[in-house]
C-alpha cells in the first residue's frame, strides 16, 4: 500500500504521522503522542508501561496497534509504534492530560484535512503553508518552496505522460538534473548538509531552490518540445534541463566569488535568523 510520512505540529510539538492512500487512514506515533499529552521525561518508558497494564486488561486497541517505520530523530526509518486515528481516541482515554479533548479536536482536523485535500488539492497548498511557518521557516523562502511544489508536481506530470515510471526512474531522472546544475548527485548533496533521510528541497537556501526550480521547469519544458520517446531519451533532456540552470549558477557564482551549492541546511540557517532577531541593536549616542 502507498504510503507517505508527513511531519504534524500540534501547540509546537511535532507528531509523525504516515498516510495510507490505499486505506484511506492516517497513522500517528503513539510515542509522539504520550509526548504532547504528557509531561513524561521518557515518553517511550511511559508507553511502555501503559502498554503493558492495557494488554493485561486485555485491551484489543493496543493489541491491534502497528509498528511502521518512521523518521528517527538520527534521520533513520526505524520501526515505532503507531495507531490510527480510531485507535487513539481510545488510548487517549486511558491517559489523563488537561490536553486529551484539545488533541481529540486537532485529530479529527488532520483526518477530515486529508480527506479535503483529496477532493481539492489546493488544500494541501494552504497546509503546507502553514506547517512551513510553524516550523520557523521565513515567508520568502516558503513562498519559494511552494512554487518548488508546483514545478516539481508538472515534471512529473510531463514524466508521466511520456509513460515513465514513478521510484526508480523518476529518481534516476532527478539525479541527473541535480548532477547536472549542482555538479552533485543527490546523495552527495544530501552528505554536504549533513542530511540523511530529511528532504533535500526542504534544507536548500533561495537561491539553491530557484536554481533547482529553473533546472526542473528547464527540462519539462525541454520534454514537452521535444516529445522523447523513452527512458535514454528522456534522461539526455534532464540534462539539457540541468544544465540551463548550471549556466545560470557559474554565471551567479563568478559575479559573486560565492558558491551557491553549500552545507547550510534548514536547521543551521533557522539558528542564525534566530541569532540575528537576538542581537541588540546599537544605541544611537
Amino acid at each position: 500500500m502507498k504510503k507517505q510520512n508527513e511531519i504534524k505540529i500540534f501547540e509546537d510539538k511535532k507528531v509523525r504521522t504516515l498516510w495510507d492512500a490505499e486505506n484511506e487512514k492516517w497513522y500517528l506515533s503513539i510515542v509522539d503522542v504520550i509526548a504532547v499529552l504528557t509531561d513524561s521525561p521518557n515518553p517511550q518508558v511511559y508507553w511502555r508501561v501503559l502498554k503493558k497494564r492495557l494488554k493485561d486488561e486485555g485491551n484489543e486497541t493496543v493489541t491491534n496497534c502497528n509498528a511502521l517505520k518512521m523518521p528517527a530523530p538520527d534521520g533513520k526509518m526505524r520501526l515505532t509504534d503507531v495507531a490510527d486515528t480510531e485507535q487513539l481516541f481510545r488510548l487517549i482515554q486511558s491517559i489523563p492530560s488537561p490536553k486529551a479533548e484539545p488533541f481529540k479536536q486537532w485529530l479529527a482536523q488532520v483526518a477530515a484535512e486529508r480527506l479535503d485535500e483529496m477532493q481539492d488539492p489546493e488544500l494541501s497548498i494552504d497546509r503546507a503553508l502553514e506547517q512551513y511557518m510553524k516550523l520557523g521557516y521565513s515567508e520568502n523562502w516558503i513562498n519559494q518552496r511552494l512554487k518548488s511544489i508546483e514545478i516539481r508536481k508538472e515534471l512529473t506530470d510531463e514524466w508521466k505522460k511520456r509513460g515513465l515510471k514513478e521510484g526508480v526512474q523518476f529518481a534516476t531522472l532527478t539525479d541527473i538534473i541535480t548532477k547536472a546544475w549542482s555538479d552533485k548527485t543527490t546523495k552527495e548533496y544530501k552528505i554536504l548538509k549533513g542530511l540523511k533521510k530529511q528532504n533535500l528541497r526542504d534544507n536548500m537556501t533561495n537561491t539553491e531552490l530557484i536554481l533547482n526550480m529553473l533546472a526542473e521547469a528547464s527540462t519539462k519544458d525541454i520534454s514537452a518540445a521535444t516529445s522523447p520517446k523513452d527512458f535514454e531519451e528522456s534522461k539526455k533532456v534532464a540534462k539539457q534541463g540541468g544544465n540551463v540552470a548550471r549556466v545560470a549558477r557559474k554565471e551567479l557564482e563568478a559575479k559573486t566569488g560565492k558558491n551557491v551549492v553549500t552545507s547550510l541546511n534548514a536547521k543551521s540557517a533557522l539558528q542564525l535568523n534566530e541569532g540575528e532577531k537576538k542581537k541588540p541593536k546599537n544605541k544611537k549616542k
